[in-house]
């Protein structure tokens, strides 16, 4: 009879959805909510092995005189620079191509193009390392010696080094980035080219006039990706250099930062304080973009 009963209310139509959600929701407040707050609680805290000391803004203020965080800082807001300027012009480019008439073998460069993402982050920087290795014998040294050129201790210099981080980041990411536009690509009215066909429109009068402002939604939310994935870059930095000890921090990260004082030194409040400015910055600059591109003010209509 009870079982009925608790059957019975599990199906019935006001239950059901929320016991359908239930999932999600608790894996939310478990793995999210909860350790969100708990980082903010520890940002306030020194926590040492089997010590826990109250101080306030004293991690706070600590960072604002850390040079080597400020370093950090520096190259995560560089590296996101630099990746959403590289992966959303060329992108939307490959996928205007690729959607064109002309365009054969669709799937075949799809496929290629989609590849390096379905490669391991481990894998791809740790090839892409070997590639840039100092010694005469790697693939980019090699390169060089073909011009003419003598061998560069790549992952060495600021330049270089971060040439082969980009590098890396363009490789495993243009063709994630290119589906999403072709994919806005293909909501696209094809009536639209056809009217701006009669008129007499030129390719690139198409383009701006139709294309461009009507991947705009695409857009948006691939730069916003982007500054997230920018800013929250690690591993790949990590596998390029063989550690979190890259010559002068030419490739630390405020995560590889944060790692560095929560794992290496085990100075979890520190580390919580450098988690909550990294949070903090990229809601700034999400936030202004979106706000910038109008997003906000459509959904208040």
């Amino acid at each position: 009879m009870k079982r009925n009963r608790i059957k019975s209310f599990l199906y019935s139509w006001r239950v059901a959805p929320y016991v359908f959600v239930l999932p999600f929701i608790l894996s939310f407040l478990i793995f999210w909510v909860y350790p969100f707050f708990n980082a903010i609680l520890m940002s306030f805290e020194n926590i040492l092995p089997g010590q826990i000391e109250w101080v306030g803004l004293g991690n706070y203020t600590k960072l604002l005189k850390d040079k080597t965080f400020h370093i950090a800082i520096k190259n995560s807001f560089l590296y996101m620079v630099l990746t959403c300027a590289l992966l959303i012009p060329f992108p939307m480019l490959y996928a205007t191509i690729m959607n064109s008439a002309f365009m054969r073998a669709k799937t075949v460069f799809k496929a290629v193009l989609y590849i390096p993402a379905l490669t391991s982050v481990v894998v791809a920087g740790t090839i892409f390392s070997l590639m840039f290795s100092e010694l005469d014998g790697s693939a980019m040294n090699q390169l060089l010696h073909s011009l003419g050129l003598p061998s560069i201790k790549w992952l060495k210099n600021w330049g270089t080094g971060w040439f082969a981080m980009v590098t890396l980041c363009c490789w495993r990411w243009t063709g994630v980035n290119m589906l999403y536009f072709l994919s806005g690509l293909q909501g696209i009215d094809n009536s639209l080219y056809e009217a701006a066909d009669i008129d007499g429109a030129s390719k690139w009068q198409k383009f701006t006039m139709i294309t461009f402002p009507l991947l705009k939604p695409t857009s948006i939310y691939v730069l916003t990706i982007s500054i997230y994935a920018g800013l929250a870059m690690f591993l790949e930095s990590y596998m390029m250099w063989g550690g979190n000890g890259s010559p002068k921090n030419i490739g630390l990260t405020i995560v590889g930062y944060l790692y560095r004082r929560g794992i290496e030194k085990n100075q979890m409040g520190y580390a919580s304080a450098v988690g909550i400015v990294l949070l903090v910055i990229a809601l700034i600059i999400n936030v202004v973009q979106l706000t910038l591109s109008g997003t906000f003010k459509k959904e208040g209509k």
